[in-house]
């Protein structure tokens, strides 16, 4: 192993974290800060092959976004790159562009890594890069959890160009699989950087650095900076440039947040009267636990609304499932968990509700960012109850300024108060019976909220593990058990 390479250990694992301001100000002589101001350059003015150019007309994209017209260029050059710019401004554009421009002119198998936090994320900047590359026949592999290994390995053998992968699998393969090799590799992107190393996978990216090649060019995409990343900037790009369009954490001008303070026993009726009230829009609506996400996607169906679920605990077929039915409109409401607050691109989202308020303020920011994407117009809305109130006013802190109230009439909501009640004791209900007929061994009849989001995943999880041995209802002798002689 070569020194550098123990240096990137030390530097992730050791140490005391440093502010992010102290840490920015020490490397000023190694970074060149760029500010971005908006001009009316076009893809071809940025340096790109005229192939590239059409790729991204064939995909509607007419004038490059603030990040990409300053990175690109950059990037293009092969020096390292950190960008900085809030959630919905074409940070994927700005590391796929530059990557494939440089495929076009030294080809090669296994060129480039995509790092990501989740799963979702990892199958749309895929989807991406074969949009962008279609022309010249890129090929892309998504190595993630949740998919069978086998078949993963299988497509790593046949050596495409672009792997996008979870940090957690990618070792897996690096450690398991026979002759799968990224000793060649030319590119490193990691994309939402701050939450791969929230999420505590620096023992994963310690692992795939050393079996990295140190000659290689590295980015790093995030809409929020943090100590962690400061730390992993030191640690694995050389002589990097700063692109930063937002100084300061921010959303974009065209979202409107609001905020609504309410008590916690009356939630649902405050959101079951905002869906009425903007019937017709697309909504996504942020949840802080699995089963709180199940309960209420129950609670919305009995009351009429097309809701569907997407959380952690449901298999990847069925997430996917989830999120390609809310892409294709025919859903209107997905109730998510923070899995898909980072980087997913569905342009018709109209509204963001937070229904719980997430407890890192960071997150907000993401959250939020779901839509009002590439220049349209959007809503948030954040519910906080009587005992949200300090996590609010960080979220406020945080962003700098104050948010106005959403209106609302409270004697309208009231009056919404016994059918949400009755919709409440039905969704309890159905949960129940549905962890009773697993007891119970019989076969689960399907109930109206699982068609393809079938939710089982999570069913199960709730009511006590998808494994667990059933106690009742099944009269087969237990492998290994003598049967006692009467």
């Amino acid at each position: 192993m070569s020194s550098s390479e123990d240096s990137d250990n030390e530097v992730l694992s050791g140490g005391e974290e440093e502010k992010v301001q102290n840490a920015e100000s020490n490397e000023e002589e190694e970074e060149t800060s760029l500010t971005a101001n908006s001009t009316d350059k076009t893809f071809a003015d940025l340096g790109l092959i005229d192939v590239l150019v059409e790729s991204c007309a064939s995909v509607g994209w007419k004038k490059p976004s603030k990040i990409q017209e300053e990175s690109i260029p950059v990037a293009l050059q092969g020096r390292d790159v950190i960008g900085l710019a809030e959630t919905g401004s074409g940070k994927t554009g700005a590391f796929a562009l530059p990557i494939l421009h440089a495929l076009l002119e030294n080809p090669q198998k296994l060129f480039a890594l995509v790092l990501t936090p989740t799963r979702e994320l990892a199958f749309q900047i895929s989807e991406q890069f074969e949009a962008l590359g279609a022309s010249i026949k890129v090929k892309c592999c998504v190595v993630v959890g949740g998919v069978d290994m086998v078949s993963q390995s299988i497509m790593l053998a046949k050596k495409p160009h672009i792997v996008v992968a979870t940090p957690g699998r990618l070792v897996d393969h690096l450690e398991n699989t026979k002759g799968f090799s990224l000793k060649q590799l030319k590119y490193l992107v990691m994309d939402e950087a701050d939450r791969i190393l929230n999420l505590d996978f620096e023992v994963e990216v310690t692992k795939i650095l050393r079996c990295i090649p140190a000659e290689r060019r590295t980015m790093l995409f995030s809409a929020t900076m943090t100590k962690k990343v400061a730390k992993l900037q030191r640690a694995s790009l050389q002589d990097p440039v700063k692109v930063e369009v937002s100084s300061k954490y921010q959303t974009v001008d065209k979202l409107k947040q609001y905020y609504l303070f309410i008590p916690l026993k009356y939630k649902e009726m405050y959101l079951v009267h905002i869906l009425n009230e903007l019937a017709g829009n697309s909504f996504m609506i942020f949840s802080s636990t699995c089963s709180g996400t199940v309960k209420l996607a129950l609670v919305l169906r009995s009351l009429g609304f097309t809701a569907i679920p997407l959380n952690g605990q449901m298999s990847q077929n069925k997430r996917l499932a989830s999120l390609n039915k809310f892409k294709a409109k025919s859903r209107s409401i997905l109730i998510a968990t923070d899995v898909a607050s980072r980087g997913l691109d569905i342009p018709h989202v109209d509204i963001v509700v937070n229904f719980d308020i997430p407890t890192h303020s960071k997150d907000y920011i993401h959250r939020v960012g779901r839509t009002a994407r590439a220049g349209r117009a959007g809503r948030a809305v954040t519910f906080v109850t009587q005992y949200d109130v300090e996590l609010y006013q960080r979220i406020e802190h945080l962003l700098g300024k104050k948010l106005p109230i959403y209106p609302v009439e409270e004697s309208e909501v009231l009056l919404l108060s016994e059918r949400v009640m009755e919709a409440n004791r039905m969704a309890k209900i159905e949960l129940k019976e549905m962890e009773e007929k697993r007891k119970s061994g019989k076969k689960r009849r399907k109930t109206d909220i699982e068609d393809a989001e079938e939710s089982m995943g999570i069913i199960d999880r709730i009511s006590g593990g998808k494994n667990s041995k059933k106690p009742g209802g099944n009269n087969k002798r237990q492998p290994g058990k003598k049967m006692k002689r009467r």
